[in-house]
């Protein structure tokens, strides 16, 4: 392993922290110079020093100055065009080498550059072949321009932007398509990532993963405008962001149209999410989009392309039946980073904080009959029981003290293992497996583990959530995707459990099976799918097909798609018809869609074929890639300006842009800091890695000495390890007294929520018990509730109508969050067949000053 530490962070080590208490007592820190902090890394992370590792605005100057971002959102696809502005300010030719994430499911299908008045636009060549072209157009004194997709992870791209003579300024052009996932509140999301976080390299696998070189997101030196254009057949009603944005400008007066830019002055600090509302946003809608004239007829990009955005309607009598079956397992990312805020205006809530309170309400809300596990990973894995147990009141108690106790403690972010082992467990005869996975995704092995995914998906459904800043869109869509289930993100101010409870809603419905889609097309035109088949639907979620469509047709043709399935046991079918007359003004966005699923959908087979394959789908998807000018992990882009008049002369200098990464609290497992790479790498990527260690307090170094042995296992004796680890510590002299504790560093702990504490407080059968601990989660009194219960209803009824009471008199606006459990609630009243239950809401009603019906509370 290669761990390079920036010398500006060196320098500040000591200053910065020279007061901090180690944790263990009587050691003294002691004025150490550079040469000596050098030394002290070294031998306390085993790794080698290199100062251009991590270029900082500090020392060395950046060539991106600035980078220009315009939206276009049709419907639900967004085309995204960024402009990179990059300027040599050096006395040398500049290579420049930026790391940046995209969403995960982008197509990227545009690349050129602008020196000058040549402007340059980029093909797309097998990658191999384009890095060889790139680095010889470098040796010949030549400007070249490569970017080229991770082949981890499809949401990390590189870009070298070469030999940038003195004084000279280049702007490059990156165009891309998406489409917008469907969140919980029904707003179309759409992330600009602006944090890459670096992705955590597990142990033992083969392979470079890409590197970041990153500085804290508040430091990014250089700035973004970004503005949007809206349009749809329905009216926008709104627009909402995490950023601060100028008021949304209609366009027209029906309102379909609509324009919105970020605000002056913000700052590139964090991912910039849109969420877009429209009226009556789940309804079928289906695109034609017209083939490119100069493609040849029959061919991908020559044919028509049809995009189909089906929206199920299941019948609400079986609907209202309801499940009270299934096997949940709950796996918790316990790594490092989990320590890091939720969000900059909540310094005080952590992201393992929010998720262990997510987990609780999740709990909770299980039914009866079901059966549960939790596990939890970071550099090893942890589970609650050795095998997922019936849910009863004794193993939720359980359960919820050992998940009171969680912190983030594990170090890396094995997700692999944990995998692993869940589907090694069989499964339990009529308990459908329900998988929940939380985690800020950062692993650079997100291939393999959406691999192992798809492998499986025929046991179970996955639902994943993504949390906080510069998660793994790849990650957390793709776990989703091929688990069959659904993928949520909690970034910003957002709080988890709304989207928790929306996917165990999900998870309820009875399984879909039986899917099939069939087409109804006019004489001599035929159909050839594009999309993977379908394998999941839920209720009001929106699935996407894509399709080629060849052979002739009249403009006022019309095409019938027929989605059937079977939904416990009940046989269902929708039905969207369509006109074969293409849209217009949609460009190739659909070909572009199309042929990116396409691409996928190959890309997943040859790795599950990688060892017994002939070459021939990897084959397939280069010479697909090449026809549609969209990415792969196999292909990149590259320009050359061979109308350069002289060779550029002198040497080339490296130059790594910084991205922004998030400052993790100052507890934080140091692991996640870390961004490490196989010496022996060539490729331009992997070149350079940083260890942000500028954060790091030195009371610290123990646990962060701790984690790094254990995330990055590079020793194979623990033991030794540890206590090379200890002389190194011994060596710092404290200035501080060996008695002192700075627990004004500790962070607080806050206040518990009051729903979560009445949460806390419910039984696993649904019922609550009238105990002081439940009179304070309602703001009252023993005594208060004593007096105020009849004289004849039993108290644990009395207890439980309080509840309901209190939760939809008071917590309306949190009511996606306790719906299931006061569900559950009500089914335990009514099978005690309790009298009395009017004359208790009354006694209730009086006792909070509020006005609730029975009818309202369920009962």
């Amino acid at each position: 392993m290669l761990f390079l530490i920036s010398s500006s962070a060196l320098e500040q080590t000591t200053a910065e922290y020279k007061n901090k208490t180690l944790q263990q007592s009587g050691e003294k820190l002691t004025r150490l110079n550079q040469e000596e902090r050098r030394r002290t890394a070294v031998e306390l992370y085993g790794c080698k020093m290199n100062c251009c590792g991590l270029i900082t605005v500090q020392k060395e100057p950046v060539p991106l100055k600035s980078i220009e971002v315009e939206l276009e959102v049709r419907d639900h696809v967004a085309t995204v065009v960024s402009t990179l502005n990059y300027e040599n300010k050096e006395d040398k030719p500049l290579e420049a080498v930026f790391v940046f994430p995209l969403p995960g499911d982008a197509a990227v299908c545009h690349f050129s550059a602008k020196i000058g008045q040549t402007q340059i636009v980029a093909e797309v060549k097998e990658k191999q072949e384009a890095r060889e072209e790139y680095d010889d157009a470098l040796s010949s004194g030549q400007q070249a321009f490569l970017l080229e997709e991770s082949e981890q992870s499809p949401d990390i791209f590189t870009l070298s932007v070469g030999s940038l003579p003195p004084g000279e300024s280049a702007s490059i052009r990156l165009e891309y398509v998406t489409e917008l996932a469907v969140q919980a509140d029904d707003g179309l999301r759409f992330c600009l990532p602006a944090v890459l976080n670096p992705r955590y390299q597990p142990q033992g696998s083969g392979g470079a993963s890409v590197q970041v070189t990153s500085v804290p997101a508040s430091l990014v030196p250089y700035s973004l405008s970004f503005s949007a254009r809206v349009s749809s057949p329905r009216p926008v009603s709104k627009v909402e962001s995490n950023c601060s944005l100028d008021p949304l400008q209609y366009v027209n007066t029906e309102q379909t149209q609509a324009t919105v830019k970020l605000a002056a002055g913000h700052k590139f600090d964090r991912d910039v999410e849109l969420l877009i509302f429209y009226k009556d946003a789940h309804q079928p809608t289906a695109v034609v989009e017209a083939g490119q004239a100069s493609a040849k007829p029959g061919s991908l990009m020559g044919d028509p392309v049809v995009m189909l955005s089906l929206y199920p309607e299941f019948p609400q009598s079986v609907m209202s039946s309801g499940a009270s079956r299934g096997e949940f397992v709950l796996l918790l990312d316990r790594s490092g980073s989990m320590d890091c805020h939720t969000s900059n205006s909540k310094p005080q809530e952590t992201r393992i904080g929010s998720a262990r309170d997510t987990l609780l309400l999740l709990l909770k809300s299980l039914p009866m009959g079901c059966y549960f596990n939790i596990y939890s990973f970071g550099s090893r894995y942890e589970h609650i029981f050795p095998k997922s147990m019936e849910y009863s009141e004794k193993t939720l108690e359980e359960a919820v003290k050992k998940v009171e106790e969680m912190t983030a403690n594990l170090g890396g972010t094995e997700i692999l293992q944990p995998l692993k082992h869940i589907y090694s467990q069989p499964c339990i005869p009529n308990q459908p497996r329900q998988l929940f996975v939380f985690t800020d995704g950062e692993v650079s092995n997100t291939k393999e583990v959406i691999n192992l995914v798809k492998k499986n998906s025929g046991s179970h459904r996955c639902f994943s959530f993504g949390i906080g800043e510069g998660a793994s869109s790849a990650l957390i869509n793709g776990l989703a995707k091929e688990g069959g289930g659904h993928a949520q993100f909690i970034t910003g101010n957002a709080r988890m459990q709304p989207k928790v409870m929306q996917s165990l809603r999900f998870a309820l419905q009875p399984a879909v099976v039986d899917i099939s889609v069939t087409w109804d097309l006019p004489k001599g035109v035929s159909v050839t799918v594009l999309s993977p088949p379908i394998t999941a639907l839920f209720q009001g979620q929106r699935s996407l097909v894509y399709a080629q469509l060849t052979g002739e047709s009249s403009e006022a043709a019309q095409g019938c798609v027929t989605v059937k399935y079977s939904l416990a046991g009940h046989p269902s079918q929708n039905q969207l018809h369509f006109t074969l007359k293409p849209a217009e003004d949609t460009g190739l966005t659909v070909h572009g869609l199309g042929a990116r699923t396409l691409i996928r959908s190959l890309e997943m087979e040859e790795r599950e074929n990688r060892g017994q394959r002939d070459g021939g789908v990897k084959k397939k998807v280069v010479e697909l890639s090449v026809q549609s000018g969209v990415s792969s992990s196999f292909t990149a882009f590259i320009a050359v300006n061979k109308g350069n008049s002289e060779p550029i002369q002198g040497p080339l200098v490296h130059r790594n842009v910084p991205t922004g990464r998030l400052l993790r609290s100052l507890g934080a497992s140091p692991a996640a800091y870390v961004a490490c790479s196989r010496s022996g790498s060539t490729s331009r990527a992997t070149q350079h890695a940083s260890l942000a260690c500028d954060s790091l307090p030195f009371m610290h170094l123990r646990r962060a000495c701790s984690a790094l042995t254990m995330s990055f296992g590079a020793r194979k004796n623990k033991s030794a390890a540890l206590s090379k680890i200890d002389k190194s510590l011994a060596a710092f002299d404290d200035d501080v007294d060996d008695d002192t504790d700075d627990k004004s560093a500790m962070p607080t702990q806050p206040c518990r929520d009051p729903l979560l504490q009445l949460v806390s407080l419910q039984k696993a059968s649904g019922c609550w018990l009238l105990d002081p601990a439940l009179a304070a989660a309602l703001g009252k009194t023993s005594e208060e509730l004593d007096k105020s219960k009849p004289a004849s209803v039993n108290q644990e009824v009395w207890a439980t109508i309080l509840a309901l009471i209190w939760l939809h008199a008071f917590k309306t606006d949190a009511k996606e969050e306790w719906e299931l459990l006061a569900m559950k609630a009500v089914s335990w009243l009514r099978a005690q067949n309790a009298p009395c239950v009017e004359e208790c809401v009354e006694a209730g009603n009086t006792l909070f000053g509020c006005e609730m019906q029975k009818n309202v509370l369920g009962l």
